[in-house]
């Protein structure tokens, strides 16, 4: 079993910036730790559906969403097992919780029931 567990979220005015960290633990039954698996995050707001943020291939290819392009930065640290993501120039649009979750072969990166395996979350709070 892998565990994911995401901190960093918090209260920031718009403009600001905050760094999400997930740390990795745990293998599967078959041993396959964080440097097997493809990583992302997504984001749900209140009342609205768990969405797509970005994503970082086990090879450290990137994906975004488009409203968070040249603002937010996905990146990973196999010797660490811990995903990162680094958000910039904030909105209030980008308030929500924010999921850290891994896939070991997905077919669509930006699709949820594709990952196998979910942190608790961490909530983002932008105002204005």
């Amino acid at each position: 079993q892998v565990q994911l567990v995401e901190s960093g979220g918090g209260l920031v005015q718009a403009g600001g910036s905050l760094r999400l960290s997930c740390a990795a633990s745990g293998r599967t039954a078959s041993g396959r730790t964080f440097n097997y698996y493809h990583m992302a995050w997504f984001r749900q707001a209140l009342g609205k559906e768990r969405e797509f943020v970005a994503a970082i291939s086990r090879a450290g290819t990137t994906y975004y969403t488009d409203s968070v392009k040249g603002r937010f930065t996905i990146s990973r640290d196999n010797t660490k097992s811990t995903l990162y993501m680094e958000m910039n120039s904030l909105k209030p649009e980008d308030t929500a919780v924010y999921y850290c979750t891994a896939s070991s072969a997905y077919a669509n990166f930006a699709r949820v029931g594709d990952y196998d395996y979910w942190g608790q979350g961490t909530q983002v709070t932008v105002t204005s």
